[in-house]
């Protein structure tokens, strides 16, 4: 793909996602003209860029959907539920040819505009229903102008025979072929053909519907008239002044980045413990100004990583903002009244984590509409309003980003999970598991509810993928359920990956980190515990919490741990280790070549030594892994 392409490709499908944003508020408020216009010049813009490309289908359907959204907005068709349909079947089109373009595909292997497609725009634009006929005459006229065919101009053909000037007395297409190569040049239409063309399209419709819809019918020849549109001249957003940056060299950016950060760390280590000699004359001179120059240099890699971070960095609605309309389409398969809201879009996190939590997502949407919210009937029958409600929530909590998906379903029955795990052979049966540990069971492979599979789910695969997608994220998911009032997920992410604060420990031997985002305070640890059935607790801040050893649970030797650290998580413990050995902001390097239950990633810390990462999701679980398959 050449870079012209590839850049009309990244701002179109920017505004086919606000298209279909646009028109769901649209649905909810017919009225509003300021959406109306938003919508209008969106198309406008795809259309004009697809048209320099040479994407005829793209310029068919956009325009198409230009005329609809210009006579839905000078009152010439109402906004009915149909001409919805039409331009979201339209956004859903222009969206498919982006995505194959950008996936590669050549602008020539295109598909053409469906027929489909076309019959709904048309009946929209003339306010008729879905079922109405279009006449072949005016879908003839309709399309031809738009989608002209693309073939280069005989040379033998004077450029004066045929007269493509517009009311303003330019010749734009003259001009268009003038700039763009002769494969791409448009052929100029017989002046009798582009004459008659009105006329055919008047003598398929009725007077009146030909008048009521002439702003939006009128035959397109190919050239925008500035005078017919004065306000598509003011409307253009100003674009700040920015640059696209290919995210392969942001990542090696960040990269270096922290590793200066590291190493500055470690020079001044070194310097601090040259600094316990005794220097003199020249010597104590130069020590002096090496510290100085050292000093400046951690902080100028501090801003640099910070300025690193800063590029990486993505709200959250770029990913929410796509929800929507899988929402609505989805619950009106399911005969479901669902409505999804959206707050904390404008909460910032790494782009790695924006890009790879869509599918995760959009698996949890499609669980809450399909197991999660009940249809309209069996609400009102347990008292509850017919429209169920499906919140998305994002926010900044310390270090970490939390996102919450939560419905007011009917909730979920910890007994029947532990029963349907049993019959699948997943759990053994006399496994004993607590409520949490019951609803963790969701996130087994082959684990479903439904006794038969559906388009939506039933396969046992949607939720596995959502919590290896959250921990490769080094995240940790927690399922929250009242039986009747429904359901909530929460995730909890480092607002970025690759350098993460955390506090330095060591146990058995061993260099161990802990992400700060679940380190709540430090303890020390008595001689002797309470026991609560075998278990050690401690009383925190009046709460008796259990006491778990990291050495035990890591598979370690056991050792004299004397220090207490308060894990915050659903279920918060006290994490008993042997010393702390201070916090640091390390470089996290994912362990690839083998896989520990509980280390997530390796690190080297400001004296240079290795240290294990342990996981947040292991944190989170309280220090246990996933609930154990049956043997």
């Amino acid at each position: 793909m050449d870079d012209m392409l590839k850049d009309f490709v990244v701002e179109a499908m920017d505004l086919a996602v606000n298209v279909e944003e646009h028109l769901l508020r649209l649905e909810r408020d017919p009225d509003n003209k300021e959406t109306l216009n938003a919508v209008f010049r969106s198309f406008h813009t795809i259309k004009g860029g697809a048209g320099f490309m040479g994407l005829p289908a793209l310029v068919a359907a956009c325009h198409l959907t230009e005329n609809l959204f210009d006579a839905l907005r000078t009152g010439a068709a109402p906004v009915t539920p149909i001409a919805i349909e039409a331009a979201l079947q339209a956004s859903g089109f222009v969206a498919d040819q982006l995505t194959e373009l950008a996936n590669g595909a050549a602008p020539e292997s295109l598909p053409a505009m469906p027929e489909e497609l076309e019959h709904i725009l048309t009946n929209a634009i003339e306010g008729k229903g879905m079922d109405a006929p279009v006449p072949a005459a005016a879908v003839v006229a309709e399309v031809a102008a738009p989608v002209a065919e693309v073939a280069e101009v005989p040379a033998a053909t004077p450029a004066a025979a045929v007269s493509t000037a517009g009311a303003d007395g330019l010749d734009w297409e003259g001009m268009y072929n003038a700039v763009v190569p002769e494969g791409s040049r448009v052929a100029a239409a017989p002046v009798s053909a582009v004459a008659a063309a009105p006329a055919v399209v008047a003598a398929a419709a009725p007077a009146a519907a030909a008048a009521a819809a002439k702003p939006a019918a009128k035959a397109w020849d190919g050239a925008e008239r500035r005078e017919e549109r004065p306000e598509v001249r003011h409307a253009a957003p100003v674009k700040e002044d920015s640059i696209r940056v290919d995210a392969v060299k942001l990542d090696a950016l960040l990269e270096v980045a922290g590793e200066s950060v590291q190493a500055a760390n470690q020079a001044a280590v070194l310097l601090e413990r040259l600094l316990q000699f005794k220097f003199e004359g020249q010597a104590a001179t130069l020590m002096a100004t090496l510290a100085e120059t050292l000093e400046r240099a951690s902080r100028y890699s501090t801003e640099l990583q910070r300025a690193t971070l800063a590029t990486r960095m993505q709200p959250v609605g770029r990913l929410f903002q796509k929800f929507p309309r899988l929402v609505r389409e989805l619950a009106k398969d399911l005969g479901k009244d669902v409505e999804l809201t959206i707050e904390g879009a404008e909460t910032e996190v790494d782009r790695v984590v924006v890009d790879s939590l869509y599918d995760p997502l959009v698996h949890m949407l499609r669980n809450s509409l399909d197991h999660g919210v009940e249809s309209p009937e069996a609400r009102l029958a347990a008292g509850k309003p017919a429209k169920s409600y499906i919140s998305l929530k994002a926010w900044q909590e310390a270090n970490s980003v939390m996102i919450v998906l939560q419905d007011d379903g009917k909730g979920m029955d910890p007994v029947f999970l532990r029963s349907k795990a049993q019959q699948k052979g997943l759990i053994s049966e006399n496994a004993q598991l607590s409520n949490d540990e019951c609803f963790q069971l969701v996130f087994l492979p082959g684990f479903s509810t439904k006794e038969v599979a559906s388009s939506v789910s039933g396969r046992g695969v949607g939720m596995d993928v959502v919590k290896t997608a959250v921990e490769k994220n080094r995240g940790a998911i927690h399922i929250e359920s009242t039986l009747g009032k429904g359901t909530k997920f929460a995730i909890r992410l480092p607002i970025e990956l690759s350098i993460v604060p955390t506090m330095l420990v060591s146990t058995s031997g061993a260099a161990l980190a802990l992400p700060m985002a679940v380190v709540q305070r430090v303890v020390e640890l008595p001689e002797t515990f309470m026991e609560v059935g075998g278990a050690p607790v401690l009383k925190d801040q009046g709460r008796p919490l259990p006491v778990r050893s990291l050495a035990g649970a890591l598979g370690y030797e056991s050792c004299s741990e004397r220090v207490g650290i308060v894990v915050a998580a659903p279920q918060p413990y006290i994490l008993a280790v042997e010393a702390v050995d201070g916090t640091a902001d390390l470089v996290i390097k994912p362990m690839t070549a083998i896989t520990v239950e509980g280390i997530t990633g390796t690190a080297r810390s400001a004296e240079g030594e290795l240290v294990l990462v342990v996981g947040l999701s292991f944190l989170m679980d309280g220090c246990r892994g996933s609930v154990r398959l049956a043997a």
